[in-house]
């Protein structure tokens, strides 16, 4: 079985704000969260074109973000839409989002 390369596939990826295509969504090897394995992410599930409990999702990554003190420079309405317009923009409507 042959796997598609996690950087080979059309689409698209909301990076900084702004459409990327999935080919050219780059990020630099000293990234603070690659380098030091620092994140946090919330995973949730599109089902039928909405995204579940997305607002509830959002302010618990927001709420973990504080813990590590990490500045989110995007409003929880600013990333609810962008998680919407990033799968509208990719065709799905049953998903998993990260």
């Amino acid at each position: 079985m042959s796997l598609v390369p996690f950087d080979d596939r059309d689409g698209w990826i909301w990076l900084d704000g702004q459409f990327v295509a999935w080919r050219e969504a780059k990020v630099h090897v000293l990234t603070h969260g690659l380098h030091y394995a620092s994140s946090v992410f919330e995973g949730e599930r599109m089902y039928g074109g909405e995204i579940y409990k997305l607002t509830e999702h959002t302010q618990r990554l927001f709420q973990s973000a504080e813990i590590l003190d990490f500045e989110i420079p995007f409003t929880v309405a600013e990333i609810d839409q962008a998680c919407k317009d990033t799968c509208a923009k990719n065709g799905l409507t049953d998903a998993y989002v990260r």
